[in-house]
């Protein structure tokens, strides 16, 4: 069935405005009824973390705390902890 976009709460005309009918049928399907708050960041932090140490070449750091948003001071702490271990 056609859904009637124009009556659509308007949560739900902003993601079929953003992804579409087919993925804000789904996305209500699946999440219906519940309370959906999407982190800060888009990436973990550990993982990031991880990824940082094993991307870090010794001059890079403020190519890092560009990439995944983070605070030098942070990539630094990541890296030394790398270090430690």
């Amino acid at each position: 069935m056609k859904m009637q976009v124009d009556l659509l709460q308007d949560t739900y005309a902003q993601l079929v405005e953003l992804v579409g009918e087919d993925l804000t049928e789904k996305i209500f399907q699946l999440y219906r009824g519940q309370q959906v708050s999407f982190p800060m960041r888009l990436y973990a932090r550990d993982k990031v973390a991880e990824q940082i140490r094993i991307e870090y070449n010794g001059h890079n750091i403020a190519d890092l705390t560009r990439k995944y948003d983070y605070s030098q001071r942070w990539v630094r702490q990541m890296i030394q902890l790398g270090r430690e271990k």
